[in-house]
């Protein structure tokens, strides 16, 4: 038990041993809700935060997925680094450091378990952190804006300024949106229309005849 102690807290270990008590520290708080794990650190998928540097981030995110660490939240596969990587050098410190002679070699090769252990702990990571990736795909759901410029079929006998409905064809099932026109009569049931603008306060979309 001091051998594994000694180890612990011995170089080079201990750089990790410390950065092992942050990732405890932080998973306490996020177990007890005062951080967001799924949203703390830096997105991985590289889209860019608005209150950072863009080249600073971009270049970190393109490291982690060149690495084989994205599609899964920066917190946990800092976490699965940390603690591989602790791991190793804890064995190669409780195994390998005693039978080194001389402070100076020691210095060397420590530093050498230390680098080592990281680049070991990546690997790793990129194999663990693999199965998780499906549960944290995240779907963007579509906007109302975003049928802007669409082809529609109106449903409704007739679009007047007040009244109408069409449906706009999707995959899956197709949307059935209110719609207006600030000409009456001019569509009816059947017709194509182009979808050109949508009112959010009113929550429908004008549109005109299809060319």
């Amino acid at each position: 038990m001091d051998r594994f102690i000694d180890a612990a807290i011995g170089y080079p270990t201990a750089i990790l041993t410390a950065l092992l008590l942050v990732v405890l520290v932080y998973w306490l708080l996020a177990l007890v809700g005062w951080v967001d794990f799924e949203s703390t650190g830096v997105d991985l998928e590289l889209e860019l935060q608005a209150d950072g540097d863009p080249g600073e981030i971009s270049t970190l995110a393109g490291y982690m997925v060149a690495l084989g660490l994205s599609g899964v939240p920066f917190s946990i596969a800092v976490s699965v680094l940390v603690l591989v990587a602790w791991t190793l050098s804890c064995l190669a410190g409780e195994w390998l450091m005693p039978w080194v002679p001389t402070l100076l070699l020691q210095i060397v090769i420590g530093t050498g378990v230390l680098l080592l252990s990281v680049a070991l702990g990546i690997l790793a990571t990129a194999l663990l952190v693999r199965p998780l990736r499906g549960l944290f795909v995240t779907h963007q759901a579509m906007g109302n804006a975003s049928l802007v410029g669409q082809t529609c079929t109106v449903m409704s006998q007739r679009v007047d300024g007040r009244h109408g409905h069409a449906e706009v064809a999707q995959r899956g099932a197709n949307l059935q949106i209110r719609v207006w026109t600030p000409d009456d009569n001019r569509l009816t049931k059947g017709d194509a229309a182009v979808i050109l603008a949508y009112d959010e306060a009113a929550n429908r979309y004008r549109i005109e005849p299809e060319p």
